[in-house]
């Protein structure tokens, strides 16, 4: 009878379970690898950009959270224990109003963030949080404006303007609930010049407002009072 000869052999090929196994791990590590790779930064992001912030890079808005990571990590497994009040930002501070004035600054704005932390607008926070920009401009949604056309009537409900110049009146349109009418002729922040339209029937439509919305054509023109930076600047 033959015998094969010791130590002479091919080495046995891996079992096709191991190949599965191995691939199984590679690919993930792979995927890892280029999503932490420098300059990768938009393939982690939550969704895609808003309009006009294609170009920006992550680090312009998201900012390093305080201390080192193993603070951060030691103090959240304090807040776990109980034995600190509060979490710690990880990695990044939580983007918020200063981040977003840092470039869009405008010294005339209609509807300041916080105009809106006053006690008379205690229920609309409770219901929107319109104190905070990013209530209405939600990031990595792909949109310009993430709030409804019709958010005026959460705080305009009962509203009536002497001697009022538009046709209909602003009454006569609360009294219709046309909330969906305001943005067609008021731009909410007032940063465009132009000129108010004092007639509905000449105001721009509803669908140009939600296209607009979305992350559409302008449609309030091309001049404006404060254009926003491309870096920012911290006050």
């Amino acid at each position: 009878m033959n015998t094969p000869a010791s130590g002479g052999g091919k080495p046995a090929a891996p079992h096709p379970r191991k190949r599965i196994y191995a691939l199984a791990a590679g690919v993930p590590m792979l995927a890892l690898m280029v999503l932490l790779f420098p300059g990768r930064e938009r393939l982690r992001a939550a969704g895609p950009a808003n309009t006009g912030h294609a170009e920006l890079t992550c680090a312009q808005c998201h900012t390093p959270a305080d201390g080192t990571v193993r603070q951060q990590v030691q103090a959240n497994l304090r807040h776990l224990l109980g034995s600190r009040a509060t979490p710690a930002d990880f990695l990044h501070k939580p983007v918020g109003n200063v981040d977003c004035v840092a470039c869009h600054q405008n010294d005339d704005d209609r509807h300041p963030t916080y105009r809106f932390n006053e006690p008379r607008f205690a229920d609309v926070r409770a219901e929107l949080a319109p104190q905070n920009c990013v209530s209405c401009h939600t990031e990595h949604t792909g949109r310009r404006v993430t709030a409804q056309a019709t958010v005026c009537s959460s705080c305009h409900a009962d509203m009536e303007i002497r001697e009022d110049p538009i046709q209909p009146t602003h009454s006569k349109l609360v009294e219709g609930k046309q909330w969906a009418t305001c943005l067609s002729c008021h731009d909410f922040h007032g940063n465009h010049v132009r000129d108010t339209p004092r007639i509905l029937a000449k105001a721009l439509g509803s669908t140009q407002v939600e296209a607009y919305l979305a992350g559409g054509a302008k449609i309030y023109g091309e001049d404006v009072r404060f254009p926003a930076r491309t870096e920012r600047i911290d006050r």
